[in-house]
């Protein structure tokens, strides 16, 4: 699918340090605006404000981890062609197709190189 020019991201994370660095490193993109919420509710409220192009989900977060934000947002149809890519420490290949069957589009593996971020967000989206 061909999508648009890429301008909205919101990267979903509980933990702070880890959303200043996305957000830092994405940041880099001139023409992208980047928006972080710390939970996958505030992350559900936050997409039906503003419809981001893209959703950047942490996995393992308390309350509602990411596999859950993902099914909340495909159940609702203002947010289920919203494409998500997982970023995560749990990057086993089985893990892997576990997430893509469940509907992400990507996983990005945690660590992740800051430098290189953005360049693996975008060549991703140019794929969706």
């Amino acid at each position: 699918m061909n999508r648009d020019k890429l301008r909205e991201i919101l990267y979903v994370d509980d933990e702070p340090d880890i959303r200043e660095i996305v957000q830092m490193a994405l940041g880099l993109v001139p023409t992208l605006s980047v928006n972080t919420a710390d939970s996958g509710m505030r992350a559900l409220q936050s997409m039906r404000a503003s419809k981001p192009d893209l959703v950047l989900l942490d996995v393992m977060m308390p309350n509602m981890d990411g596999p859950t934000t993902l099914q909340q947002m495909r159940s609702q149809p203002e947010l289920q062609a919203i494409p998500v890519i997982f970023m995560t420490a749990k990057a086993m290949p089985q893990e892997v197709a576990r997430f893509r069957a469940l509907g992400a589009a990507a996983v990005i593996a945690k660590p992740f190189d800051p430098m290189l971020l953005a360049e693996h967000v975008l060549s991703i989206w140019e794929t969706l």
